[in-house]
């Protein structure tokens, strides 16, 4: 939520940019894959948004893009996107972002985390903030944003541990890599809270060069998971997902997932997922930012209570959602006090990287 006093400063910010303009000769390129966003910067503040990938179908990366663009037009200003690929191009979009000297650059992803660091330090009159990973040491520019995967993770297991009739659950990740544990061990500790005779096996690790965009190599892991015995399997691996939802069609077990609404992507066969909600992320964050709050006073953690993160059938259009869990209302009643607890911090769910 947007603080009123926003907008005056975002005037006193225009004009400044609008001086610095005549002063100093920015880099105009747009990186790998960049998309522009609003008017001109002389016409009030800029706005860059890097992502770690090329966003394609990947849900996570397109919620940045909404986030920056929802800012650019709360302060009139302008949005640019420079879509990534590998490190190379994490670094050069960084620093073209740099040379346009925007009110902020925002970074989407873990794989920022040493660069960032880096180029923060050797520029200390730029404001970056950086979501999805933290890194020790950080200088007072660089903003930092996470997000608490466990929590949602922890309400999907909920729904596993009583929905299984296997009595077996586990996950199928991208990497075998703590950020992506506190997803699978949320919901081995959810389906445990419901169920302790539940066996949460080890996650299935679908690996390779594309990790998060493989569809058919996640579906090879997800067949050969489902083959010993699990039938409910939470999906954790991005754009990947397809095949881990193509498998579970397939071969009969329910499958969860991430980021957004990924139940029509197998109707019937998905149960719920997470939803990251970066945009609000962006938003709130670079709100502060644009408010002069401290990197140390800045929000650096989201989940339930500060709905960064939910899960699709808690949000206004489950009805609609094609999740199967709207099918169980009792189920549904079950993960709605969860939430509570958790939020009010009656539960408190285990961070795998604390």
């Amino acid at each position: 939520m947007f603080f009123t006093k926003r907008r005056a400063r975002a005037a006193l910010i225009a004009g400044a940019a609008s001086a610095a303009l005549l002063l100093t000769s920015c880099s105009g390129g747009s990186g790998d894959g960049g998309s522009d966003s609003g008017d001109a910067a002389a016409d009030g503040p800029s706005f860059i948004y890097i992502t770690s990938d090329p966003i394609g179908q990947n849900e996570f990366l397109k919620s940045g893009k909404v986030g920056i663009d929802a800012v650019a037009e709360e302060f009139e200003g302008s949005s640019k996107t420079f879509e990534s690929k590998d490190d190379a191009t994490r670094r050069s979009n960084l620093e073209a972002a740099i040379a346009e000297a925007p009110e902020v650059v925002v970074m989407l992803g873990f794989q920022f985390g040493d660069v960032a660091k880096e180029l923060a330090e050797q520029n200390p009159q730029q404001n970056f903030l950086l979501i999805d990973t933290f890194v020790e040491g950080a200088p007072e520019n660089l903003y930092q944003a996470t997000f608490r995967e466990q929590e949602p993770s922890y309400l999907l297991g909920v729904e596993a541990g009583l929905l299984t009739e296997a009595n077996k659950v586990g996950s199928v990740i991208s990497l075998d890599i703590p950020l992506l544990a506190k997803y699978s061990g949320g919901f081995a500790e959810g389906a445990k809270s419901v169920n302790p005779d539940v066996d949460t096996v080890d996650p299935q690790v679908i690996g390779g060069d594309n990790p998060f965009a493989d569809t058919a190599r996640a579906k090879e892991q997800a067949l050969a998971f489902a083959a010993t015995g699990v039938d409910q399997v939470f999906a954790v691996g991005a754009a990947a997902n397809g095949g881990i939802m193509e498998a579970a069609a397939e071969k009969g077990f329910s499958a969860y997932g991430v980021d957004a609404n990924q139940c029509p992507i197998a109707p019937g066969f998905v149960v719920d997922g997470t939803i990251k909600a970066v945009d609000k992320v962006v938003e709130t964050v670079v709100g502060e930012i644009m408010d002069g709050t401290s990197a140390a006073e800045a929000t650096s953690s989201f989940g339930l209570k500060e709905e960064g993160m939910t899960i699709v059938s808690l949000t206004e259009g489950a009805a609609d959602s094609q999740c199967t869990v709207m099918e169980n209302p009792e189920v549904l009643e079950q993960v709605k006090q969860t939430r509570d607890d958790i939020v009010s911090g009656k539960i408190t769910v285990t961070d795998p990287m604390a």
